[in-house]
């Protein structure tokens, strides 16, 4: 149900009375109160807005659900959201409530959240990873950090689509692809990728169905459908958040994070997902540091991709200046590249672990008894056919499938004390050693058109060292190539991530890069 809301300004109001011919007085009291518009709204401004009752959280719950109903599966048909959530209005109504009584839980209190379709809930959602093996399936539980965000006067809003099985399912996969939810498009290029497995929760904050949205990564996959649908991402230090009842790939590298127009709105919900032992680690709220001066003195800027895009130096030499201008050191690093080595024992570490987690998931959440291991899901998808193999096959799943967990065990605890080895060397050799407070890379190239015969099309990512390490990283809005986003990521040691906030919010003030999406269908020929 649409809500619409009479504006009426001091001035008409002193005209009508006057017209009216009564010596009416109008006091303070009664003049109605401003009210702000729910369309594109920061995360700060809807807080505020919220706080001084120019807004409801049952107005911006009903612009949600509009703007969904309308360019989902219609109109722009972003294909971002999988699921609603029935009780949305509901909740609001209640924490508008409970706002009304004087109490508020958090600074997340009535503000709208999506959730990727890996997140456990209980409620009327399935949780599915996009997968036609779980479809409409329901969980037992919410995920530990989907039970802190209800705490804290969240609403969850809805689920977001997601490629299948958070890209794990096959190779030559296209980003944004699941049987269940469809093809995720890029709200700034329809017919661009949207890139990345959290690639719906992504297009829900850019194309405004949310204020706030949750996505996970293994590696890459909140890095990438930040950067190029042009929001803000999260990916926190490992352990920061918990993992529990979220469908994994793999519990050495798997993280949810927040997704959000700004920093500081990605900070405020990054806030209530927090473990403890992350709460234990950081002085004040994370969204409070994001408005503080930054204390960075020295940072490593990686230009070893400038010949990637022709918009990629011009963007890195505005960085440069606006870093230095700010009275930061600024080293460039002409190459970076991480070794093969690297990336083969990843994937190992990967297989083994999807195999051993998710399995354990399937059983602890209950999944259909005929489809909880990964050996009934591959010969499910055979049976099924098309209907669940669209496009592309189910390779990785095979593969874990062929794991033995006690005979490969050895193998793949080799494989991630190397993998971890190599990608913690290769960024300490600035942070520690050397004693860069961030290292600043291009996040991804641009968008690429979205090709279900040979799948995606990277240009180039720098997510995996990060991702593999288990350092923070963040990617905010910082240039175009043409009406492409493009992205940088900044990179700490352990739990800096209130340092890499303060760092980030200084430069999306000063580089003012974000801007709303055009919906273009495609561009001219």
């Amino acid at each position: 149900m649409r809500h619409f809301v009479l504006h009426l300004s001091l001035s008409v109001l002193l005209t009508l009375t006057a017209c009216s011919g009564e010596n009416t007085v109008i006091s303070d009291d009664a003049l109605p109160q401003r009210q702000v518009s729910p369309a594109w709204l920061s995360a700060q401004a809807a807080s505020q807005a919220l706080a001084q009752g120019e807004l409801s959280s049952e107005q911006l719950v009903s612009h949600y659900l509009q703007q969904i109903d309308t360019h989902n599966k219609t109109g722009h048909e972003l294909a971002a959201i999988s699921d609603i959530n029935s009780d949305a209005l509901a909740q609001a109504r209640m924490l508008d409530q409970e706002r009304s009584e004087g109490k508020v839980r958090s600074a997340l209190h009535g503000l709208p959240v999506v959730l990727k379709a890996n997140i456990s809930t209980l409620d009327s959602m399935p949780t599915t990873a996009g997968a036609l093996a779980l479809k409409g399936h329901l969980t037992p539980a919410d995920a530990a950090l989907v039970s802190q965000l209800r705490a804290a006067g969240a609403i969850i809003l809805a689920k977001a689509n997601l490629s299948e099985w958070a890209n794990f399912r096959g190779e030559n996969s296209a980003s944004g692809w699941s049987a269940l939810g469809g093809q995720v498009r890029n709200p700034h290029l329809l017919s661009h990728s949207p890139c990345g497995s959290s690639s719906g929760s992504a297009v829900a904050v850019a194309a405004d169905f949310t204020l706030l949205a949750v996505g996970t990564e293994t590696d890459g996959s909140i890095m990438c459908p930040s950067a190029i649908n042009g929001i803000v991402g999260i990916k926190p230090t490992r352990s920061a958040v918990s993992g529990e009842g979220i469908i994994p790939i793999a519990a050495a590298q798997d993280i949810a994070g927040p997704m959000a127009r700004t920093v500081f709105g990605a900070a405020l919900l990054l806030d209530q997902m927090l473990s403890s032992e992350a709460k234990s680690r950081f002085n004040s709220p994370l969204h409070e540091t994001a408005l503080k001066n930054t204390s960075a003195k020295k940072v490593l800027l990686v230009r070893a991709y400038d010949d990637q895009d022709k918009a990629l130096k011009p963007m890195l030499d505005k960085l440069t200046a606006e870093l230095k201008n700010a009275g930061i050191e600024v080293i460039s690093a002409t190459k970076w590249q991480l070794p093969p080595e690297l990336y083969r024992a990843e994937l190992e570490v990967l297989v083994y672990e999807f195999k051993r987690d998710l399995e354990a998931w399937l059983q602890a959440y209950q999944a259909p008894a005929e489809r909880d291991t990964i050996a009934e899901i591959v010969a499910f998808n055979r049976q099924q056919g098309e209907k669940a193999l669209a496009f592309f096959g189910q390779e990785y799943l095979e593969q874990a499938d062929a794991i033995d967990l006690d005979a490969d065990k050895a193998s793949y605890q080799q494989a991630l004390t190397e993998s971890r080895k190599l990608a913690e060397e290769a960024l300490d050799q600035y942070l520690r050693a050397q004693g860069f407070d961030a290292i600043i890379l291009p996040s991804y190239g641009p968008a690429w058109p979205i090709d279900h015969v040979k799948g995606d099309a990277f240009n180039f990512g720098t997510s995996t060292a990060a991702a593999v390490a288990g350092y923070p990283s963040v990617t905010i809005p910082a240039g175009f190539s043409g009406i492409l986003p493009l992205g940088i990521s900044l990179v700490g040691l352990p739990w800096s991530e209130p340092e890499l906030l303060a760092l980030a919010s200084m430069l999306e003030q000063q580089l003012a890069a974000y801007q709303q999406p055009g919906f273009v269908q495609q561009l001219p020929n």
